[in-house]
């Protein structure tokens, strides 16, 4: 928080000192409850009086002692062990959740913290994140960190710039254009990004853009490096817009369908919209079963390592405001540039910083036009190799 997010601090005694956070947008304020949900009678009615001065991006970081240990904190004032008034309310993970929905809240991360007293072992700390991260014993620990955001519907509708990354999709690029919905944004901006193709895409990005610069607000990008993940910077750095969503230009994503992650967003049920391709039965040779098999397993191993819910971690489609997006490059810088692809390095920061994230299922079509650039098994070992970077430093990583 300090790096990236609150590099001041404030304290609120009371609702009276606390201040009016409905105007932010790019700034962002994290609200710190220690320990205040376990002395307080009703959460619920804190929460609802909190709500109307927060924005959509402010986000509640609450600390919680484990309701399963009430026992052990009430021993350790007995001995004088602790001191300080015992906590009297303890609240379970489905308390938690159900205050939040009550109160017009989302529970987007859930940390345990504390094991053993680093005080007491000078190994505490190491042990601590060790033990953070095992199935079952996390859920030990004597306290939890839990990261919530106000669900906020925005009343307006934000510009959206769609990045589409080509590489040798000549056959595809007019067919992007024509297949675009009306997203109802205030304004929409389309940008190519050509990456070194073989069957003259950039030409024929150069003839879309003409023809259609009377019906769309059109750009051309080329590399100069190599890559999805490249291009998709490049794009990103290049936008104009309030939102930034991704088209693969192979159209396996229908175009059709960038309306429901713009909705998603819109209506406040998240701020990082992740397509899932793995819902309904993808069409004809869409994608091999070794890759799909491929694909489930990094949903579930991401979802373990980060600690949020992923159908896919793969789908190409996804939709970030700009101003979290520069987030996440402050966040990348501190955590390495490791991926090819572009799909982890939104998913890592996206979890990391509490955006909230929600899945859109899309049926998944085979190309009309040109082969995959993925070569399953060379990549399928990078993908893998970035999950335990993502293990190491994420989940056993620097404590919350």
């Amino acid at each position: 928080f300090e790096k990236i997010q609150c590099a001041t601090k404030r304290l609120a005694l009371d609702f009276e000192e606390f201040p009016d956070l409905t105007h932010e947008n790019e700034k962002r304020t994290a609200v710190l409850l220690n320990g205040t949900f376990n002395f307080h009678f009703d959460i619920e009615g804190l929460l609802q009086k909190l709500k109307p001065k927060l924005s959509r991006s402010t986000r509640l970081v609450v600390n919680c002692y484990n309701p399963y240990l009430s026992v052990l904190y009430r021993l350790a004032n007995w001995f004088g062990l602790r001191k300080g008034e015992v906590p009297s309310v303890f609240v379970t993970r489905t308390d938690i959740e159900s205050l939040s929905r009550l109160s017009g809240f989302d529970v987007v991360r859930t940390i345990p913290v504390g094991f053993i007293p680093w005080r007491w072992f000078g190994i505490g700390t190491f042990v601590n994140r060790i033990l953070a991260a095992m199935p079952l014993i996390r859920w030990f620990s004597f306290s939890q960190i839990i990261v919530m955001r106000p669900i906020v519907q925005d009343t307006k509708y934000p510009s959206l710039t769609v990045i589409i990354p080509a590489r040798n999709e000549k056959g595809n690029i007019e067919a992007a254009i024509q297949r675009m919905p009306n997203l109802k944004a205030s304004d929409l901006e389309i940008i190519f990004v050509e990456g070194h193709s073989s069957d003259g895409t950039w030409e024929e990005i150069q003839r879309i853009v003409l023809k259609y610069s009377d019906k769309f607000n059109l750009k051309s990008l080329r590399q100069t490096g190599k890559g999805k993940s490249d291009a998709v910077r490049l794009g990103f750095e290049n936008a104009t817009c309030d939102l930034l969503t991704i088209l693969d230009a192979d159209l396996t994503m229908p175009p059709e369908l960038l309306g429901r992650f713009y909705e998603a967003y819109r209506q406040g049920l998240a701020d990082f919209i992740n397509g899932t391709r793995l819902v309904y039965p993808m069409e004809g040779d869409a994608m091999r079963p070794l890759n799909r098999i491929g694909n489930i397993f990094f949903a579930k191993a991401l979802s373990w390592v980060l600690g949020v819910n992923l159908g896919d971690s793969l789908c190409g489609t996804k939709l970030v405001t700009r101003y979290d997006y520069k987030r996440m490059i402050a966040w990348r810088n501190d955590f390495g540039d490791v991926d090819p692809f572009g799909d982890f390095e939104l998913l890592f920061p996206a979890a990391t910083l509490g955006l909230g994230i929600i899945d859109v299922p899309v049926r998944y079509r085979a190309r009309t036009y040109g082969t995959t650039n993925i070569n399953r098994f060379r990549h399928g070992f990078i993908l893998l190799k970035m999950t335990l970077i993502g293990f190491f430093k994420i989940r056993i990583g620097k404590s919350p």
